[in-house]
C-alpha cells in the first residue's frame, strides 16, 4: 500500500462573507453539521487516513478556532496566524511552506463535507497520488448530484484522470471539492503575499499535470446559511 503525505494544511482563515449572519460571531469551521464542527469533520477525516500533523491557519475569530483546538491530540495542530494580514490561500502556503519539508501535503478547505461511499475518500486520494506523473491531485464532485454547487463545473476528467477546463460557455460536469494533494515544489520561491491557488490548478492542467479523482459518495458544500439545514437532513440521514 502506497502511504500518503503525513502532512495536510487546512484553511481556516476566510471571512466566512457568504455565510453571514452567522460569521459575524461564530467563525465558519465551527458551523456544526451532525453535531460536530465542519473543522473537526475534516480533521477526524486526515487522521483516519494516517495524517500526523495538521496546520490550520487563522484570521477570523481566530481566538475561537484556537480555543476549539486546544484539547485535540491527533492529528497535532499546529496554528499559522494570518491575523495581521489574510493571505489567501496560495499566500497561506507559502507562509508554512517549510513545513513540509519539500515534501506533498493534503489542502483542505473546512467548509466541505461529505459521504464516504464505500470507502473513506482520503484514503483512496492518497492511494491515487503519483509524485512521477502529478503536480496536483484534485478530489472531485459530480456537479449534478452535490450541494450548495453552482456555475458551469471546473474540470472534465479523461480516462486516465487528467483534468481540462471547459471552454468559455460549455459546462464539465465536476467541481473541485476542497481537498488535494499539492507539490511543495510549485510554491518555491513565491513571495508571502496575498495570491489564489486555482491559477496553479490552472498551469498544472496546461503541462498535463493536474490530476483528479472522483469522489465516491455525496459531497455537501456548506457555503451559505441555506445550506446547513440541507446538509444536516442528508447528513444524518445517511449516518442513520
Amino acid at each position: 500500500m502506497k502511504a500518503g503525505p503525513e502532512k495536510a494544511l487546512v484553511f481556516a482563515a476566510g471571512l466566512g462573507a457568504r455565510m453571514r449572519p452567522i460569521t459575524l460571531s461564530l467563525p465558519k469551521p465551527l458551523v456544526r453539521i451532525g453535531g460536530k464542527a465542519m473543522l473537526d469533520h475534516v480533521l477526524d477525516r486526515l487522521e483516519e487516513a494516517g495524517v500526523s500533523r495538521a496546520i490550520v491557519n487563522v484570521h477570523w475569530l481566530a481566538d475561537q478556532i484556537e480555543d476549539h483546538l486546544k484539547g485535540r491530540s491527533a492529528p497535532r495542530i499546529t496554528i499559522s496566524d494570518e491575523r495581521d494580514l489574510l493571505l489567501d490561500q496560495g499566500g497561506g502556503i507559502v507562509k508554512v511552506l517549510d513545513e513540509f519539508g519539500g515534501k506533498p501535503f493534503f489542502i483542505c478547505n473546512t467548509d466541505a463535507l461529505w459521504i464516504d461511499e464505500p470507502e473513506p475518500q482520503i484514503a483512496r486520494l492518497a492511494r491515487a497520488w503519483d509524485n512521477d506523473r502529478m503536480d496536483v491531485l484534485l478530489l472531485l464532485a459530480d456537479m449534478k448530484s452535490s450541494l450548495g454547487v453552482e456555475g458551469r463545473g471546473d474540470f472534465f476528467c479523461d480516462a486516465r484522470g487528467r483534468l481540462s477546463r471547459p471552454a468559455p460557455g460549455e459546462a464539465a460536469p465536476y467541481v473541485y471539492s476542497g481537498v488535494g494533494i499539492v507539490k511543495s515544489s510549485l510554491f518555491e520561491g513565491h513571495k508571502l503575499e496575498p495570491f489564489r491557488l486555482a491559477p496553479f490548478f490552472f498551469a498544472a492542467a496546461e503541462q498535463g499535470r493536474l490530476y483528479g479523482l472522483p469522489l465516491e459518495g455525496r459531497w455537501l458544500h456548506v457555503g451559505a446559511p441555506e445550506t446547513i439545514e440541507k446538509a444536516e437532513r442528508i447528513y444524518r440521514a445517511t449516518a442513520a
